[in-house]
């Protein structure tokens, strides 16, 4: 093993002292470096040893950071670090990230118990959502036969302004689609923190901190809305995953 001065602490996020980590447990690094914790009181950080004068940023690191995190929320409570948190040492862990912030990550571990992130992505289908808008907005159904069949350099403002008409309309549905799906998640008491949207035809896209031992309630809450958007939206619904979006941590520096 590389000694002190030849390696640093990658540090993945902060769980109760009384955690124990799997010893198949791996994390980033070429090759995946074995993973541990270093605790103080009542907390600890799950961490793993990284040569100096290897950077981080490979794809696999990135999914390494984030499977580890989510493995470990669906356990236990855990508090996530953003990608690239590299301290010193084992002392400066304890020194730098736990003991100065024992009582906040304490205090934040204890609301996290029993709960993880979950993601509801919706996307609509592109046909469907098109035909749905065309067969509301009678302007824009004449708008796109006037452009069907012609050449695009002759139609091009028209179709730049039927392009236009069908975003607002697909803004308009998402809005209306997500306050549904937020009312629906609502009454199982979850909270919810909105996402931008990553794709142009998006439907839905919210974070949701919920109740592990519910999670049967959420998944039939999103199936419900899934069958009642069959073939109109397609529907997904990811986790358990560690707590990105309701706890912000601070990236320790080296």
């Amino acid at each position: 093993m590389a000694n002190e001065s030849e390696t640093a602490f990658y540090v993945y996020g902060i769980v109760p002292s009384d955690v124990e980590t799997d010893s198949g447990a791996r994390g980033v690094g070429d090759p995946p470096a074995p993973v541990t914790t270093v605790t103080y009181e009542r907390i600890a950080a799950l961490v793993s040893e990284i040569p100096r004068d290897k950077p981080l940023g490979r794809p696999e690191d990135l999914t390494a950071h984030a499977g580890l995190l989510d493995a470990a929320a669906a356990e236990v409570p855990v508090l996530p670090l953003r990608f690239g948190a590299v301290v010193s040492d084992e002392d400066a862990v304890v020194e730098e990230l736990l003991k100065a912030n024992e009582d906040d990550f304490a205090a934040a571990l204890d609301e996290l118990e029993g709960k993880a992130e979950y993601v509801i992505k919706a996307r609509y289908v592109e046909e469907a959502v098109l035909r749905e808008i065309l067969d509301e907005n009678e302007e824009l159904a004449q708008l796109r036969d006037q452009v069907r069949g012609k050449s695009e350099d002759a139609t091009r403002d028209q179709r730049i302004a039927l392009g236009e008409q069908i975003g607002k309309a697909i803004e308009a549905k998402r809005a209306t689609d997500t306050q549904r799906t937020v009312d629906a998640l609502e009454r199982l008491g979850v909270e919810i923190s909105p996402r931008e949207p990553t794709h142009e035809e998006e439907a839905v896209h919210l974070a949701c901190l919920a109740e592990t031992a519910k999670r049967d309630d959420l998944e039939a809450a999103v199936e419900e809305l899934a069958r009642d958007w069959e073939g109109r939206v397609e529907v997904r619904l990811l986790g358990p995953l560690a707590a990105y979006d309701f706890v912000v941590t601070q990236r320790p520096e080296e």
